[in-house]
């Protein structure tokens, strides 16, 4: 069990022992397991990291982001700028079909649109573009529109939690049409996520509702 104190110790650990947020001036609060992140950073991966290292502590029940990220001027591009690189990333990448892909840039934030036939793609454009200079945040706007018409079978989905490296004994896992539904409790943040990263690998899926619980005893 954990108070509040220890999480927030916990939090702050983790990002610290990131190589890239060592100097990162990052504020934590924490609250019966709602962890809020605050600070100014001056690209946006050290905003994912910070992020992704809070996500990570046992603990963390959710997470409110107040990052702002603030280019020094040395590091500030034009959207027309920027909306050119995130094309040139994303034509790069062999794993991502660019030519289905629209990137609009407003004040730094990238919005990728369009509709590809896997989330793994999707993934890989957010990725694409996220470490670029000029970057202030990404909006993943792509739609997942399988090719393949197979049935889902819920069965395959709960083998394929069942060979995980997560507790999937309190997952439960319903299907309709083209969608997965993942209900019940785990006791991560990270075992939450990894969950529906694995549904996703459902041939024939469009959609994953995660309405995983994360539960974790406290000491108050």
């Amino acid at each position: 069990m954990k108070t509040n104190s220890e999480l927030q110790k916990d939090v702050q650990d983790a990002i610290k022992w990131e190589p890239l947020l060592h100097s990162a001036e990052i504020g934590v609060i924490v609250k019966d397991g709602v962890v809020t992140l605050t600070g100014t950073v001056d690209s946006y991966i050290k905003k994912t990291e910070a992020e992704d290292a809070a996500k990570r502590v046992a603990g963390v029940k959710a997470l409110v982001e107040d990052i702002e990220v603030k280019f020094p001027n040395s590091l500030s591009k034009t959207d027309a700028d920027v909306a050119n690189d995130a094309l040139a990333a994303l034509k790069a990448d062999w794993s991502v079909p660019d030519e289905k892909i629209v990137v609009k840039v407003e004040d730094g934030w990238i919005t990728l649109e369009g509709e590809l036939p896997w989330n793994y793609q999707k993934e890989a454009a957010k990725r694409a573009v996220k470490y670029l200079k000029g970057v202030k945040g990404v909006i993943n706007n792509i739609k997942i529109k399988s090719e393949v018409h197979d049935k889902i079978e819920q069965k395959a989905v709960k083998n394929a939690l069942r060979r995980s490296s997560i507790d999937d004994s309190d997952i439960d896992v319903s299907v309709s049409g083209t969608t997965v539904t993942l209900t019940g409790v785990v006791n991560s943040w990270y075992a939450k996520e990894e969950a529906a990263r694995i549904a996703w690998k459902t041939p024939g899926i469009w959609h994953v509702k995660n309405e995983l619980a994360v539960d974790y005893e406290y000491a108050f």
